[in-house]
């Protein structure tokens, strides 16, 4: 795993806890989108990463 998409899987899972936190604590819906954009950017760096080619080692 590279460093862009460990940065990715990071920015995921925070925007994912901020979003839940803030729902819980405030009580406001409006939190569900951080949670949809953190989904989102988790398909993001699922799609970037299965779309690196693999590196030749046989040479």
């Amino acid at each position: 795993m590279n460093g862009p998409l460990k940065a990715g899987w990071a920015l995921t899972a925070f925007v994912i806890v901020a979003g839940t936190v803030l729902w819980i604590v405030t009580g406001k819906a409006v939190f569900a989108v951080f949670i949809v954009l953190g989904l989102l950017t988790g398909a993001g760096a699922w799609l970037t990463g299965r779309s690196l080619p693999k590196e030749d080692t046989t040479s």
